[in-house]
């Protein structure tokens, strides 16, 4: 079985996807449950889990409506606002779609003091908890010590890191980003995604080589127990397929043994997200 832990759906309008450049053209348009389920089917992938994009309800209910209508979605990660100060009725009211499993912020190249300092949202992420709901971690890897001190405020809290917090591939930095993992993954409560990792190379010309060491310290820090696959579609399509995607990390996982391939294809996964 294959569980995609990452994907996304949107529809595409030039303000609210901005970040989508004009060297990113090649996603600039919509993304559906239709473009996705021929490659799911034809790559043998079982299930996913979609992941919000934009931070407001309507997108957070985009998803759960695919999802409502597709098998194949498994678990939807939202977004709603965690310093909200109805937030307790807020996700009582959330609890109604049995397919919302978790939720996510863009934390990445945000100020410290708007998330991961700030302790009003520290206490939205705490009171997950008590819902049920886990919490998907987007950073960049100079915010990675920030991280591990916005991890020590919430132990309880089950979290999944997106995106191996984007290492800086192109430029070949490891070292530092090393340190920081060993550091993340020292609190338990943290999977960790395999995901987005093509586009944080070049990617007009990256190998698996030049993935490897990142794959490898992932790998050596949160053990095949804490690690999920995700292709990060459709935004991968900027530097590559998705098989492509696929293949890279079951070419990882040959190293390992195939009840330690299952767990980090789709095991993983289905538990951490509690899906059916």
């Amino acid at each position: 079985m294959i569980i995609d832990a990452h994907q996304h759906f949107w529809r595409y309008d030039p303000v609210g996807y901005a970040w989508i450049n004009d060297d990113m053209k090649a996603i600039r348009r919509d993304f559906g449950p239709a473009d996705l389920k021929p490659m799911l089917d034809r790559y043998g992938v079982d299930g996913t889990v979609v992941v919000q994009v934009e931070e407001k309800n309507e997108d957070t209910l985009f998803m759960l409506d695919h999802a409502e209508r597709n098998d194949f979605i498994k678990g939807v990660v939202g977004w709603t606002d965690l310093t909200s100060s109805r937030l307790e009725d807020d996700l009582r009211s959330w609890k109604r779609y049995g397919k919302l499993k978790g939720f996510r912020a863009i934390m990445q190249g945000a100020p410290d003091d708007r998330f991961l300092t700030n302790k009003v949202f520290q206490a939205g992420v705490r009171k997950l908890h008590d819902f049920g709901y886990t919490y998907d971690v987007l950073i960049y890897h100079d915010q990675m010590a920030s991280t591990a001190r916005f991890l020590e405020k919430c132990p309880d809290q089950p979290m999944i890191l997106d995106h191996i917090a984007k290492p800086a591939i192109r430029d070949g930095e490891i070292r530092k980003w090393r340190e920081h993992m060993k550091l993340l993954a020292s609190f338990p409560n943290l999977h960790c995604k395999l995901s987005g990792i093509i586009t944080e190379a070049r990617w007009d010309r990256w190998s698996y080589d030049e993935l490897y060491p990142y794959l490898e310290t992932a790998g050596e820090f949160f053990g095949t127990e804490r690690l999920c696959f995700g292709s990060d579609w459709p935004v991968c399509l900027v530097a590559g397929k998705y098989d492509e995607v696929l293949g890279t990390v079951k070419h990882f996982l040959e190293q390992v043994s195939v009840t330690e391939q299952g767990r980090v294809l789709s095991g993983n996964t289905l538990s951490f997200y509690k899906l059916h």
